[in-house]
């Protein structure tokens, strides 16, 4: 059933991003990926997204995605999850404060072949600053 191969495919992605062993995500998302809502160092396809968790991985060693409620039919998989990390390096020219955060977020993976070709999210950024201590401008 692709249901479950497309949850078992979300599912290798976050182990990619919990783990830090980001080259899993080109197992699980195609090249010719759409993502609505890219970060602005984002580039395409899935070195796209093997860039921008690498930069948080780097501010954050510890960060980890925790899912906490999953809804899936047989082409998505949309969930909210909450997202924590220790500021130990630079993040959007912010020195490393060794503040925690954790915020919310929510996505919606719309799957072809067992592999994600489009994506819509959003994280609370805002919160994440907060969190550090940064004032926004």
């Amino acid at each position: 059933m692709s249901k479950d191969k497309n949850v078992k495919a979300q599912e290798k992605f976050g182990e990619a991003v919990n783990t830090g062993n980001l080259e899993m995500i080109r197992d699980v998302v195609s090249e010719k990926v759409k993502d609505h809502d890219p970060a602005d160092i984002q580039g395409p396809g899935a070195q796209g997204f093997i860039d921008f968790f690498g930069m948080m991985r780097s501010a954050f060693p510890d960060f980890e995605v925790e899912v906490k409620n999953l809804v899936t039919d047989e082409d998505h998989v949309c969930f909210a999850y909450t997202a924590s990390g220790t500021h130990k390096g630079e993040f959007m020219g912010v020195s490393p404060t060794g503040k925690q955060f954790s915020v919310r977020g929510m996505q919606i993976g719309r799957f072809e072949d067992n592999k994600l070709v489009e994506r819509w999210g959003a994280t609370d950024e805002l919160g994440i600053l907060k969190q550090l201590g940064v004032k926004p401008v």
